[in-house]
């Protein structure tokens, strides 16, 4: 898709929103997408998209976590993990 159709997809899907935002924020955002050469409009619409695209991805493991994937058991279901410190704590030191 052209940037001209991927503009003019933007122009028509656009909706207007009424928020309520302290005045200094509004005040501080505004000199802020100023310096950066943007709207206000544009910044917002981006954080709203960062916040829904974050959501929806999810996080693959890294190399390191694949690595060690495996190599710890999982809890067992009738304990929580202060009972199994306690009890290693105690089989550690009563022996």
């Amino acid at each position: 898709m052209r940037i001209f159709e991927m503009n003019l997809m933007r122009i028509i899907m656009a909706t207007r929103l009424n928020i309520t935002v302290d005045k200094t924020v509004v005040e501080e955002a505004k000199r802020y997408a100023r310096e950066q050469g943007r709207s206000l409009s544009g910044l917002i619409e981006e954080y709203l998209k960062s916040l829904i695209s974050s959501r929806k991805k999810e996080i693959e493991p890294g190399p390191l976590v694949k690595s060690l994937w495996g190599s710890v058991k999982p809890l067992p279901e009738d304990k929580n993990y202060n009972d199994l410190i306690e009890e290693e704590i105690l089989k550690k030191h009563l022996k």
